[in-house]
């Protein structure tokens, strides 16, 4: 993981671990630590409240991505993570990784994956460090 999410990870938990699952609706992982589980909680929660009587099984597909069909892992003081088979296989992880802060939680992609992306920045920084590695994008 890179210093740059491995210390806001450290800020706000004391366990060298992070939590992973599939992403709601990109071809990624999302992350986060422990303690940001109660904030997905309540958003979960705040959107089963104002979603139910629409599509009530909305609220437990959601709910069991999010806290069901996840894995915490833990990160070593480098921040060396082992993605587990499930995780790597749910988020097409190969043999590279790009970590995307996006606000509480981070995004593990297949950079080449990203590179097909809608997002014409995360094409971009995909890219970059594709090339920063000197792997043709």
């Amino acid at each position: 993981m890179p210093a740059f999410i491995r210390s806001v990870i450290e800020r706000r938990s004391d366990a060298k671990a992070i939590i992973l699952g599939a992403h709601e609706v990109d071809p990624c992982l999302t992350a986060y630590d422990r303690n940001y589980a109660r904030n997905l909680y309540a958003e979960n929660e705040r959107r089963r409240l104002n979603e139910e009587a629409a599509d009530p099984q909305a609220h437990f597909a959601r709910a069991r991505r999010t806290f069901g069909i996840t894995e915490e892992v833990p990160y070593d003081s480098s921040g060396r993570i082992i993605l587990p088979p499930m995780m790597r296989r749910k988020g097409q992880i190969e043999d590279l990784a790009l970590f995307v802060g996006v606000g509480g939680t981070f995004e593990i992609w297949n950079p080449r994956l990203a590179l097909e992306s809608g997002d014409s920045d995360l094409r971009e920084l995909a890219a970059y460090r594709l090339e920063e590695r000197g792997v043709a994008p």
